[in-house]
This record gives C-alpha cells, structure tokens and sequence, in this order.
C-alpha cells in the first residue's frame, strides 16, 4: 500500500513538472490540465492516496518532493514549502541535522506541537522530541519528512518498575515513535543495583526491537563522576544506541566536562546526546567538539540561526525547568 502510494505521488509530480516545463506529459485521463499552482495540484490529487495528507497540507501548505530538480521545479511554480520523501532534505547539513527538536512542557497544546512539527519540517531536525501522547500526531503531520518522531520513557524522574517502561516503550514505537529516550532508574544507579540499571534498559531496548533508537538519559546533575561512568557504562552494555546528559527538569543541563566523560567512557561505539541549557550556536558547537553527536533543545532555531541565547547572559546551566 505504501509502495503503491509513494509511485502515485511521483507520477503525478513528474506529470507536474512535465507540464511547467513545457514537455509532452499530460494529466491523467479525464483531468483537467493542472492549476498554475502546482503545489496545491499535487497535494489535492495525492489525498486519493493518502487521505492524511490532507491534515498536513492544511497545517503546512506543502507538495510532495522526490528530489532536487523537483523541489526547484515546485518552489518556481508557487509551492511556498516543500515536504520530501524520508532521506531528502535539503537544509539537512549542520548543525539542524543533529538536533532534536524538543518540546516537553505538560501545558503544550496541540497547536504548538504542531508548530513544533512545522518547525521540524522547515529547518530539517533530526527529530521531534515529545510527550508519548503526542506521538501518533507527530507521526501523522511528518510522515515522509524525513523528520524522526521521539518520545520520552520514564520521564522524567526514571522512577518506573522496568516493566512498565518496557511496555511505554513498546506502545510508543506502535504508534509511530522512531527514538526512545528513557530514564536511567536514578535511585538503583545511586543504590549500586547494577543488575537492576541494566535490566530497565535491556528490557527498552528489547521491546522496542532493532529498527528504535533507544536513547538513556542519565541525569548527570544529580550523579557523581564514578555513577556517570557507571551509568554510562551499564547502557552501553545494555544495548542502547546513545547516552543522554540531562532531561532537563532536576535543576540542571548538559556541561562540556560531562560531554567528554561520556565520549571518553562510551568510545566512538555509540553516541552522546547533549540536552538542557543548550540555548545558542556557541553552546551547542562547544557539545559538538566535545563528542555529543546529537543535540535536545527547545531552542532550534535560534541555533541554526545564530541568534543571541533566550536568557540573559548568554550560556550557563538550565534553570528547574528547561525543555
């Protein structure tokens, strides 16, 4: 069905774009010739194959792109923005490519987590990162964007039975999530429970099968030099794909001197996310050239645009509450 619905969509754009160039391609039998706006064209005939399309133009009045030539072609015909097939974007180099777009405030509405996917779309973020409720609408408004969908497991205290975090994990990927970010059982890593800490993450990992990345946030503010190593340590051996610095919410963010300890413990294996107090493109850059390979903040924009950080006085720590 997805097969079928994705050829669909390419015949109709090239027949598009056949006939804004002037080329012998016609539209199909019984249609009329296609509006100068192409874009508008294309989305209205691609609702017969996939009806939710039609929520996503209404949000983000975009076509259907396969590549280059074709986003050129729409963008000259009127298209004010263009959503591409998973694997193409082409604002995707730098510092966007690497940051996952965060939202996690519990007053979010639905409207702004559907400016947040707009936004996602627009800069090409790694991802999206929300609440699990939000996930199927997330998957739904960025379906073949190219944009990830991310939730958050256990979070964000980290506070429970592995059980449960196993089945929140599983029920998010069923609903659309692409990456999991769990949190750490704090208190077992604290206790020395080492079996416990690597069974709350091999029982996510499991449960969400091979094709998740599953992320643990070890919420190194509240953690000694040796948990953080531990920790670290433990998720690797788990099976997780990254470790995490921060969820943001226990008074606390990511550091550089956290960064690095994390690269240094983990090795070039798996990767090192950076998140909270992450406000402007020095900060950010500085996590980079530290070894995190993936950036959570709420201020994405403002990264990839380069603009002055929300609090005054630039760069330091998250305040209780940074998302």
């Amino acid at each position: 069905m997805s097969r079928d619905r994705d050829e669909l969509v390419e015949l109709i754009t090239r027949r598009v774009i056949e006939a804004l160039r002037g080329g012998a391609g016609a539209p199909p039998p019984g249609e009329s010739a296609p509006p100068r706006d192409a874009a508008a064209w294309t989305a209205a005939h691609a609702v017969e194959a996939d009806p939710g399309t039609t929520e996503r133009y209404r949000l983000f009045g975009v076509s259907t792109s396969r590549g280059p030539e074709d986003t050129r072609a729409l963008h000259e015909a009127g298209a004010s923005r263009v959503v591409t097939t998973t694997g193409y974007c082409p604002a995707s180099d730098g510092l966007a490519s690497v940051i996952d777009h965060t939202l996690l405030k519990p007053d979010a509405a639905r409207s702004d987590i559907e400016q947040l996917c707009r936004e996602a779309a627009q800069f090409c973020f790694a991802s999206v990162c929300v609440n699990p409720v939000w996930v199927p609408l997330c998957a739904e408004l960025l379906r073949g964007s190219g944009v990830k969908v991310c939730t958050v497991i256990g979070f964000p205290s980290g506070a429970h039975a592995p059980d449960v975090k196993a089945y929140e994990a599983r029920r998010a990927v069923e609903q659309g999530a692409e990456e999991v970010d769990m949190v750490i059982n704090i208190g077992a890593l604290k206790s020395k429970d080492y079996a416990l800490v690597e069974q709350d993450i091999r029982g996510v990992v499991q449960a969400v099968g091979r094709d998740t990345v599953v992320k643990v946030i070890l919420e190194t503010s509240l953690l000694t030099r040796d948990e953080k190593i531990m920790g670290a340590s433990l998720a690797k051996a788990a099976g997780a794909d990254f470790v995490k610095t921060s969820t943001g919410f226990a008074g606390g963010g990511a550091t550089v001197e956290d960064v690095g300890l994390l690269r240094e413990t983990v090795g070039p294996e798996i990767g090192v996310k950076a998140s909270g107090g992450i406000r402007t493109q020095e900060d950010a850059k500085a996590m980079v050239a530290a070894g995190a390979t993936r950036i959570g903040a709420s201020a994405g924009i403002k990264i990839v645009r380069g603009e002055a950080g929300a609090a005054a006085g630039g760069p330091g720590p998250a305040p209780a509450k940074a998302y």
